[in-house]
């Protein structure tokens, strides 16, 4: 009889752990699945340096443009 309770019990136990083990295996499949998702979005939103090198220089030369349009201005007045 001992032996029987025995094994009702350990077969319970090693059920629960197949249980337990098999939703946290599915739990990290959908976790990794949802990190590539994530990285995937996030590389959306970066610029390349190309990208920011450009824009910085659209804004220097505006800048320049302005600064001369300054300095005639002040050499027009004296």
């Amino acid at each position: 009889m001992d032996m029987m309770v025995w094994n009702i019990v350990l077969t319970a136990a090693m059920g629960l752990v197949g249980f337990v083990g098999g939703t946290m295996h599915n739990e990290i499949k959908r976790l990794s699945i949802l990190l590539n998702r994530t990285r995937e979005e996030i590389a959306k939103e970066y610029v390349t340096k190309a990208e920011v090198h450009a824009d910085i220089n659209r804004v220097m030369d505006r800048l320049d443009a302005l600064d001369a349009k300054i300095d005639r201005l002040i050499e027009n007045r004296a």
